[in-house]
């Protein structure tokens, strides 16, 4: 079956002329300056599954924070190749910290456009401001003036330390047709059920956000658009704005895996292999070579990943971009995720058993990258089973957007 590939252009500062490639470099070099004081509180983020204070701090400092938020309202638009190389430097630092910041960002700029500007106004009166969000719908009911909105949202990341929430809802309209939509709701007018207790990604804190009947102002209430069929347009008539997000998230996990090489090479010249002759790894030949394949693993990994965002950050707007096409970019990102996950498997082999000492960072790093390559806009067979119907012929495309 003949397909066109998705191929884009050559440079990748194409999402604003406002924001220079100096710039994007001065904000990766913050990124990785704030490196240090992630990693130094990593352990007490994991331990409290909150990211810690001074984690929050230097973030917000650095400008991280404004990322997604209109440049209007003082914030930082970069394109999808910076974000990534953002993400992945804070990630070596501490995974839990720089997922908070995609998924605040991520939220904000895909939501934003849909509120009038005195919303955002308000919601914007600093830059930095943190949004969390939860995907399963709620109720609204109309009530003059706006609506009534009640609900649990679970995986809402980042709840504890965010200023707003954009929450799913659905509401019924007079036709008796549900329609979906989302409210914005200040962070104080909900309660948090602490039930974020997960193997990895501890300090992500993504406790569910618990409504009761709210009160929402019709200004901060949104409907989604409706794409095929009459389904809700998650996309928002954005085509690759899914998969933009998805690859974002996922330069939080190359950001662990690169962590983990960090750690191991830190002791590949020291670090004796148990019971043999060698006075270091570095003299196993043996060992040379799972480190060198698990090196140019994460390295090449993050170059595939770099290079992907660069090809969809590339698209003209307006171009098409089939459901093949979109698809094959999802492929493309499980299997960068994939080699991410063989290369920590063969650190860990490397480093032995004290590498799942609590104390270790490397374990950590391990986890983190686990739970996060299983999120569900990363969902490696459901990926699988949609590019699979799409290229035989055998039916549409299985996912939303």
């Amino acid at each position: 079956m003949a397909r066109r590939a998705f191929q884009g252009r050559r440079h990748h500062m194409t999402k604003t002329a406002r924001y220079t490639s100096e710039a994007a470099e001065a904000l990766v070099a913050r990124a990785r300056a704030a490196v240090p004081v992630l990693a130094a509180h990593a352990g007490v983020t994991d331990q409290q599954g909150r990211v810690a204070s001074e984690s929050l701090e230097v973030l917000r400092e650095a400008g991280l924070f404004a990322l997604g938020t209109p440049v209007e309202f003082g914030g930082t638009d970069v394109d999808l190749v910076t974000q990534v190389q953002v993400l992945s430097e804070l990630g070596r630092g501490c995974p839990s910290s720089a997922w908070l910041v995609t998924i605040s960002a991520g939220t904000k700029d895909h939501f934003s456009r849909l509120f009038p500007k005195e919303v955002l106004a308000e919601v914007y009166a600093q830059p930095d401001v943190r949004w969390c969000g939860g995907a399963t719908p709620g109720e609204a009911v109309a009530a003059p003036g706006g609506s009534r909105v009640s609900g649990r949202w679970a995986y809402a990341s980042g709840a504890e330390d965010a200023h707003w929430a954009l929450l799913s809802v659905v509401s019924v309209r007079d036709d008796g047709v549900p329609q979906v939509g989302g409210a914005l709701v200040p962070m104080s007018e909900l309660a948090i059920d602490r039930t974020w207790r997960v193997a990895g990604f501890q300090g992500t804190g993504s406790h569910t956000v618990v409504a009761n009947n709210v009160f929402v102002p019709a200004e901060r209430m949104i409907q989604l658009p409706r794409g095929l069929g009459g389904a809700p347009d998650v996309t928002l008539g954005e085509p690759l704005s899914i998969v933009s997000q998805s690859v974002a998230v996922a330069g939080v996990l190359a950001g662990a895996a690169r962590g983990a090489l960090d750690v191991v090479e830190a002791v590949v010249g020291t670090r004796k292999p148990p019971i043999s002759p060698y006075d270091s790894l570095a003299e196993s030949a043996s060992a040379r070579h799972v480190f060198a394949t698990a090196e140019h693993m994460v390295t090449s990994g993050y170059d595939r990943l770099v290079s992907l965002a660069g090809r969809i950050a590339d698209q003209a707007p307006g171009e098409e971009v089939t459901d093949v096409q979109r698809s094959a970019l999802r492929m493309e990102l499980v299997s960068v995720l994939q080699q991410f996950q063989r290369a920590v498997d063969l650190l860990l082999d490397l480093h032995g058993s004290s590498a799942f000492a609590l104390d270790n960072p490397l374990q950590r790093f391990w986890r983190d990258l686990n739970v996060g390559a299983r999120h569900a806009q990363l969902s490696t067979y459901l990926t699988t089973e949609n590019h699979g119907l799409l290229v035989t012929g055998a039916g549409g495309p299985l996912l939303m957007g």
